[in-house]
């Protein structure tokens, strides 16, 4: 009788949607990129700019993804978007995309526990050295912790999404507020200056350069706004809502980016700090600020940007797994949801068992996949804002049409730029040899599995494909089949 029902228990209120959508989106590379990417290759006035603009193209995408979800709430983001627009062929493209990717970031975010505890706590689970794979240690201990940590996530998703928003709500205040007291002790400190910002832009780089360093980027700074429509089939609130909730974090991405960004620059020279011989810049910067307290700021702050990102992430990738399960596109048990806890507990198990297999493969290959996957994510993105747009064409007697086509459209030509800024050789944000090979490799694994499985769905008649799509909703697509 449990798995006869089709659709998912509506539990996520609002905070705990845009709680998900800025913890996914800020994770722990806020933390460690400033020291490491931002102010190297763009310099802090650079970097905030690029972090504005970036995000200004994205806010365009993220309305046409709140026009998405009011008119098709179900599970599955992207992959049914591409399908409304499209049909099957392009959904699974997205699906495909989108699917290792948004696994690979819950594992990235995990290792990156294992730097923060290298740091705060060197040598402590650093023990029983199994292997080095690509420059990085694989340790035992630091294998075991990952795992139960893994476990954990994996256990309170399986438990319900109210459960995960009400953690992810507590988890991004704490976010939120050591960003605030860092940002607050460094310029407060007596070295802090103005001065020490320069130079503004990244030397040997015209500043429109530097710029474009960051924007270029930006699918990776900013993914995570699009957990909220995976988990749309769950909200218990209006589905117009969505909207301002991706904008307005969005928009709380691009501030807390600008703030650790000036805070690791403001209090001594940034060049004479990056030329420091200090495992991690931020750290040092809020132990110098704020002292011993400032290290147990930032700990909290990190920790929960990375639990922010892991829960948000498995909200993602699992309901992502569920829809196309739902579909029969994968096997129908992905479909299955919990009788008591109303989640798709078979999709979480499954995200489970993946995550704590991809630590042994060490933190450097998991690079690779998620810098391979911000083209998935982009892919996603344009195919969502080209669907929004034939969607608001169908329904021009809305009051609001024109704006959604105009925005839609806007969207859609940010997506080719970001595109064209990841893939393009010597752009400063294309994706290297390594993430090609693994695109490669991930796009011929994909088209045999088309070629096993699509077939059977394709041949389907359009209302049975539209219903096993929506989970029995039976809504309008834009295609012809």
């Amino acid at each position: 009788m449990a798995e006869t029902q089709t659709t998912l228990k509506k539990t996520i209120k609002p905070s705990q949607a845009w709680a998900l959508a800025l913890g996914a989106i800020l994770g722990w590379g806020a933390f460690v990129l400033p020291a490491l990417r931002f102010l190297p290759t763009a310099g802090p006035l650079a970097s905030c700019i690029g972090f504005a603009l970036g995000g200004i193209m994205l806010l365009f995408v993220a309305m046409s993804y709140g026009d998405m979800i009011g008119k098709y709430p179900v599970a599955g983001g992207e992959f049914v978007f591409a399908y409304v627009g499209f049909g099957p062929t392009a959904a699974f493209i997205c699906g495909w995309a989108l699917a290792l990717g948004y696994i690979c970031i819950i594992a990235l975010n995990a290792s990156a526990l294992a730097l923060l505890f290298r740091f705060l706590l060197p040598g402590v689970f650093e023990v029983g050295y199994l292997y080095t794979i690509v420059g990085w240690d694989v340790y035992a201990g630091e294998l075991a912790m990952l795992v139960a940590i893994l476990v954990g996530c994996g256990w309170i998703n399986y438990r319900g999404a109210d459960l995960v928003g009400k953690i992810q709500v507590f988890l991004a205040i704490a976010l939120v507020g050591g960003v605030f007291a860092l940002f607050a002790g460094t310029t407060m400190h007596e070295t802090s200056s103005l001065s020490n910002l320069f130079p503004l832009y990244a030397e040997g780089r015209s500043p429109m350069a530097s710029i474009m360093a960051i924007v270029a980027i930006a699918p990776w700074l900013y993914v995570g706004f699009d957990t909220i429509p995976q988990a749309a089939e769950e909200f218990d609130f209006p589905h117009e809502m969505a909207t301002k909730l991706m904008v307005t974090a969005i928009i709380c991405g691009v501030v807390l980016y600008s703030m650790v960004t000036l805070a690791v620059a403001g209090l001594m020279p940034y060049k004479e700090l990056l030329a420091l011989d200090v495992p991690w810049a931020t750290g040092h910067v809020a132990h110098i600020s704020l002292g011993k307290a400032g290290s147990v700021i930032l700990a909290i702050a990190v920790s929960a940007a990375i639990f922010t990102g892991i829960n948000g992430f498995f909200i993602a990738s699992s309901r992502l797994l569920f829809s196309i399960g739902r579909a029969r596109i994968l096997p129908a048990w992905f479909g299955d949801i919990h009788p008591q806890h109303g989640t798709p507990h078979k999709s979480i198990v499954f995200v489970t068992l993946l995550t704590i297999i991809a630590p042994f493969f060490g933190r450097e290959v998991l690079n690779w996949v998620v810098d391979m996957s911000a083209v998935g994510t982009v892919i996603g993105y344009l195919f969502t804002c080209l669907a929004a747009y034939k969607v608001a064409v169908a329904f021009r007697s809305e009051e609001t049409t024109s704006k959604k086509i105009i925005f839609a459209a806007i969207g859609s030509v940010s997506s080719i730029i970001c595109i064209l800024l990841l893939t393009v050789p010597g752009s400063p944000g294309s994706i290297g040899t390594e993430s090609w090979v693994a695109l490669v490799l991930w796009t011929l694994l994909g088209a045999f599995f088309y070629k096993m499985k699509m077939s059977e769905f394709k041949g389907l008649d359009l209302k049975t494909q539209r219903s096993l799509m929506m989970g029995g909703v039976d809504l309008p697509v834009f295609f012809k089949k």
